[in-house]
């Protein structure tokens, strides 16, 4: 049997009402093309986000259908009395909670939290005994996160190697915000440690390295260098005229890098053979060699080769050398690599010998079962938590929901999440206000709601907030960019508003019917202003001839005549309204004037005297001429005012809305709020003129 459901009518659609328990408890049974949202985000909203952080179960910063539902059955499965949810109730009492496991679970964490924080007497418990527990349970040594806090390791020696281990493999905060080790980092790094130790002990033992180690190290630090001294060396011997091109030691050669800064570690030197090349050479050990390579070569010498070994090293004994390590070098090679290997084989062979028997695997075991005895100790954390989230849905969800499925409060002047205060702007208070992260991406599609849209840019204490008001009564003659106003968010906080985009759009067919004029009268004024603008240029210019014919009164004509002409250049016409000598009236352009103002007055006389004929029709005949005019202009406003919606409002801000939730007039007139005329208002004709000393005395 299906949910008997009620549905209310708004926004062009039918919205079902949620009332009751049995109303949230068969949210699943509601056709999903009723809902009004199909998801909406986790921030932005006046809503409490603790809540939507634990009803979004994948962590993804929306609530998705999918998980109110999930919400509303988990708060079905641990309450028995749904009154104080469907109040708002801020406490929750054991006798609400359901006689189910869930239920029982919760009630018994329920008693010890108020055990544990010192409110045994309280028959209800609220969030701040329960995020108190919470602060005491994430500050213990086992607060069930898995993590071991290196502070909380009592013995010495696990402590220390435990600090060894957060060096190598990093450290992660625990539930208290304490630097801690997990299972993974402690597996991974005595993983690591005995593949580590056994390469080790395989290099001492088999590869014959013990005391070999050094030369092997001296011997790999030259090798593709002495290399490839021989082969050049040998190169030269089958033709002595490549020794030249082989040796790279002519001065010549280094003119490029003359100027610039040479190095000894790195650069040209460091790439030259490592000696001087010529045929049958031997590899000079001492001042005669490479001095990027001095460095290692007397390593070689020291390490590799006995104390009475000559200054050079010919092939031979290069070879006989590489013989010695050859198995040592290999066993190099396989050096295992990681952060572990980076602190240094005699660092954890350090730690090994510090233990008994010289190996790590008592320390793993006990550092591992600090881990499994934080572990335990989740399931008292999870029934706490739980009981976090029953308190806060028991407080929120019906509102949620109200505001997801069927937007209840929106429709009915409650204030819905996604309203964020009110804007006061030229003589009006905008209510349906909408957080924006980003007006450029918003425009575009909050466009397509057919709403006149007002973007203001929110300042208060340092911190700045977009938002977007939808203007929906009232004229727009005063609403431009640049202009301030006051925003009230949903706490009573004052912002200071400034407008920094307008998206113009009808407001009422009455605006319409106005607005030809009102262009009409915005273009005359442009016109005259023009037209102002251009005469008191002509005048200023007349002005100024006038004043240069004052100034060259007692001149000469002929001296006045140069001075005109030098002070006006070439090719200048003159001045407008100075006759022309021997300039005469034309008589055939009065004429024709004469003639168009006849047939004008003419046109005029004769629409006149059809109008007065119309006798009792002339009032619709103005009728006729003024819906001429408004006509087209309140068809195009009454077509949109019947597509205003807030759906794309809402989904440029990361909604996604399931139907077209219209904007009605009635609604618009309702969301933005006009100051009402004052009925016992007296009207001053103007402001008194003080009385004069006179009238007084």
């Amino acid at each position: 049997m299906t949910h008997p459901w009620r549905f209310f009518r708004a926004g062009g659609a039918d919205q079902a009402r949620i009332e009751s328990a049995d109303d949230l408890l068969h949210l699943r049974d509601l056709d999903q093309k009723r809902w009004v949202a199909l998801a909406c985000p986790t921030r932005g909203l006046e809503f409490d986000e603790r809540t939507l952080d634990l009803i979004d179960l994948d962590r993804d910063g929306r609530i998705r259908a999918p998980e109110l539902i999930a919400a509303a059955e988990w708060v079905g499965a641990r309450l028995k009395d749904w009154q104080p949810l469907l109040r708002g109730d801020a406490r929750l009492a054991p006798d609400s909670l359901a006689d189910t496991d869930e239920g029982r679970a919760l009630a018994e964490e329920l008693r010890r939290t108020l055990d544990l924080t010192g409110h045994a007497r309280q028959s209800d418990i609220g969030l701040d005994e329960v995020r108190e527990r919470q602060s005491h349970l994430a500050a213990e040594r086992h607060n069930g996160d898995g993590i071991v806090p290196l502070a909380a390791i009592e013995d010495a020696g696990d402590r220390a190697i435990a600090q060894r281990i957060g060096e190598a493999m990093g450290t992660v905060a625990d539930a208290g915000g304490q630097p801690g080790i997990d299972e993974t980092r402690i597996k991974a790094f005595f993983d690591q440690a005995a593949t580590l130790l056994a390469w080790h002990r395989e290099g001492e033992a088999e590869a014959g390295c013990a005391g070999r180690r050094a030369a092997a190290m001296a011997v790999q630090a030259v090798h593709d260098k002495v290399e490839d001294f021989f082969a050049r060396c040998r190169l030269a011997s089958y033709d002595a005229s490549a020794a030249a091109t082989l040796n790279a030691t002519d001065p010549e050669q280094l003119k490029a890098h003359a100027t610039g800064l040479l190095s000894l570690e790195a650069g040209v030197l460091w790439q030259m053979p490592i000696a001087p090349v010529s045929p049958g050479a031997a590899l000079p050990l001492d001042d005669r060699a490479n001095p990027a390579w001095r460095g290692a070569l007397a390593a070689l010498r020291k390490q590799a080769l006995q104390p009475d070994f000559g200054d050079s090293l010919d092939e031979r004994d290069w070879l006989s050398l590489k013989d010695e390590v050859r198995a040592c070098r290999e066993w190099q090679r396989r050096q295992p690599t990681g952060p572990v290997a980076a602190l240094g084989v005699e660092v954890v062979a350090s730690l090994a010998a510090g233990q008994p028997g010289g190996h790590l695997d008592d320390v793993r075991a006990r550092l591992l079962k600090q881990v499994e005895d934080d572990r335990a100790a989740a399931p008292r954390h999870a029934a706490l938590n739980d009981l976090e989230k029953l308190l806060l849905l028991q407080r929120h969800l019906l509102r949620l929901a109200r505001n997801f499925v069927s937007f209840e409060d929106f429709y009915e002047g409650r204030g819905a999440i996604f309203q964020a205060g009110t804007l006061f702007v030229d003589g009006r208070a905008c209510e349906l206000c909408v957080d924006v992260a980003d007006a450029a991406r918003h425009a575009p599609i909050a466009g397509l709601a057919k709403a006149y849209l007002v973007y203001v840019e929110c300042e208060r204490l340092n911190q700045k907030r977009t938002r977007v008001a939808v203007v929906s009564a009232g004229d727009v003659d005063f609403l431009f960019v640049g202009r301030n106003g006051l925003f009230y968010d949903r706490d009573g906080h004052d912002w200071d508003a400034r407008i920094v985009k307008v998206i113009e759009n009808p407001i009422s067919v009455g605006q319409a019917f106005l607005s030809p004029y009102k262009k009409l009268v915005r273009l005359v004024e442009e016109q005259v202003a023009k037209r102002a603008a251009a005469s008191d240029s002509t005048q200023q210019g007349k002005l100024g001839t006038f004043a240069g014919r004052v100034a060259t009164a007692d001149l000469p004509p002929a001296a006045t005549a140069m001075a005109a002409n030098a002070a006006v250049p070439a090719g200048t016409p003159p001045p407008a309204g100075l006759p022309l000598p021997g300039r005469r009236v034309d008589v055939g352009t009065v004429a024709a004037l004469g003639v168009a103002l006849g047939s004008i007055s003419t046109v005029i006389v004769g629409l006149f005297g059809r109008f007065i004929e119309l006798g009792w029709w002339i009032p619709l005949g103005v009728l006729g001429i003024v819906l001429s005019i408004s006509g087209p202009s309140m068809l195009i406003a009454w077509l949109k005012l019947r597509q205003r919606s807030l759906g794309p409002i809402l989904d440029a801000s990361g909604w996604a809305i399931n139907n077209r939730m219209k904007l009605s007039t009635r609604l618009g007139t309702a969301l933005t709020k006009r100051p009402r005329p004052v009925p016992q208002a007296i009207k001053l004709a103007g402001p008194r003129r003080p009385a004069s000393r006179d009238a007084v005395a």
